[in-house]
């Protein structure tokens, strides 16, 4: 099963609608409630990312018997060192952005604490692309 889920840079009110989607789809397959938590803390973090940092985006989701791979593709300013930007608590938010609650600098650490593997890369002045994956058995 495929899907696909297009995400507006700066639209916060749209911000966890491809996640909620898709958490409704995991239930409706009967994944176990653990396994649906972990990967939507993921998907919501990456979701979020799209719309706090970049111009626009999109999420693939293919579900199959073994595993949940996501992909989120954005188009934005990249991300100039990852390894920094996995530490907890450095942002590049706005200042606009944290007045709205987000940008505390958590968004990839979550990522990575709730996927089973999680591989990003960027490209200045490009965009980022996230690779989730979740394993089911």
């Amino acid at each position: 099963m495929k899907f696909k889920y297009e995400i507006e840079g700066g639209n916060f009110s749209k911000a966890g609608n491809a996640s909620s989607a898709v958490k409704k789809i995991l239930k409706q397959l009967n994944v176990p409630p653990a396994t649906i938590k972990k990967l939507v803390v993921a998907l919501y973090e990456g979701e979020v990312n799209v719309v706090a940092h970049a111009w626009n985006g999109c999420i693939y989701v293919d579900i199959d018997p073994d595993r949940i791979f996501v992909t989120i593709e954005d188009e934005g300013p990249g991300i100039p060192d990852i390894g920094q930007a996995m530490q907890e608590g450095y942002s590049t938010a706005s200042q606009a952005v944290r007045e709205m609650g987000f940008g505390a600098g958590m968004g990839l650490p979550n990522m990575k604490k709730n996927a089973d593997l999680l591989n990003i890369k960027s490209e200045v002045g490009k965009g980022t692309t996230v690779e989730i994956t979740t394993l089911l058995k």
